[in-house]
């Protein structure tokens, strides 16, 4: 058998080959009968000794083989790697990696091969969640950590994290830790454990800003400098005014949420948040923004002010 593990969720991929990671009877053979390789950066002689190495004190070898698609990128090569895998031996279990979007999937040419040959391919699927399902994705992760959250718990952290499963999974094992598994977590327990994401905290300080509410705003800016180095910080900050503006030409034009998704091509979770800011802003005031950020970054460069500095003074002068 060979095994087809697919999607754009690498958190679940990640954890289900760790479940095949941990099928070894004996822990202590498990890392002699275990091959990893990224399909770009192998050459097709080690794949080929790790297929055909006999296992060591264990019924079966496990290679994982992850993105193929990086490697066998054309017709004539690809038919050359789906007839030879089919005729891995029976001493190796081969698992197949591979990172694709939810609209790449009916027409990828793996899964095609592998409905095909159905009989010797076992695929499954591992695609993050969408947005609305987020929280419900949420208290489902608590119970595979023998834990609890409330629903409306689990809402708050999905909107601190947007769709990115890993972090959330990260979180959670810090809020489970922090009630000792001894009860549910509450919202009050996100609030003070959690530390929110760089982009989610971006957007609420943008958010703050175009409320003119400076308090709030500087409270997020320091909260952000304590976990971020304050260059990366004005690179997302730039970054997000950039795309405000973008957002605030499409939505000039009659577009809307999707529109701002597909034409700036970010996740839908982003689009959603940028469109709502973009809403609070007349194209001209971000235009203003943006020179004002250009003259912080030329000030900062030519050493006039530090960067610290230039972003509190910006948090007084927009929440004028």
């Amino acid at each position: 058998m060979i095994y087809l593990l697919y999607g754009n969720d690498e958190f679940a991929i990640t954890r289900k080959l760790k479940d095949f990671e941990s099928g070894f009877s004996d822990p202590t053979t498990a890392g002699m009968n275990t091959a990893h390789f990224e399909a770009r950066s192998m050459t097709d002689e080690e794949f080929n000794n790790a297929l055909n190495a006999m296992p060591f004190l264990a019924p079966k070898r496990l290679v994982i083989l992850s993105n193929p698609s990086s490697k066998y990128n054309n017709p004539a090569v690809r038919k050359k790697f789906e007839e030879y895998i089919s005729k891995a031996p029976d001493s190796v279990k081969l698992v197949l990696c591979e990172s694709m979007d939810p609209k790449e999937a009916a027409k990828h040419w793996l899964l095609k091969w592998a409905e095909k040959n159905s009989t010797l391919v076992k695929t499954q699927s591992f695609m993050l969640p969408k947005q609305r399902d987020m929280a419900g994705w949420i208290v489902n992760e608590a119970k595979n950590q023998d834990g609890k959250i409330d629903p409306a718990a689990a809402a708050k952290l999905a909107e601190m994290v947007g769709v990115d499963t890993r972090q959330a999974g990260m979180e959670l094992s810090k809020l489970l830790a922090y009630v000792n598994w001894a009860r549910p977590v509450q919202g009050s327990d996100v609030e003070a454990v959690c530390i929110v994401t760089s982009q989610q905290s971006v957007f609420e300080f943008v958010d703050a800003l175009s409320q003119g509410n400076g308090k709030t705003a500087q409270k997020l800016l320091h909260r952000l400098l304590e976990n971020e180095d304050s260059f990366s910080l004005w690179g997302m900050v730039v970054r997000q005014f950039r795309l405000l503006i973008q957002a605030r030409e499409i939505l000039d034009g009659r577009g809307n949420k999707e529109d701002v998704a597909r034409a700036l091509g970010v996740h839908p979770f982003v689009a959603e948040k940028t469109t709502g800011q973009a809403n609070r802003f007349t194209m001209q005031s971000l235009e203003d923004i943006y020179r004002h950020l250009l003259v912080i970054d030329e000030r900062v460069k030519t050493s006039q002010i530090t960067l610290d500095l230039a972003l509190d003074t910006l948090i007084m002068e927009l929440a004028k």
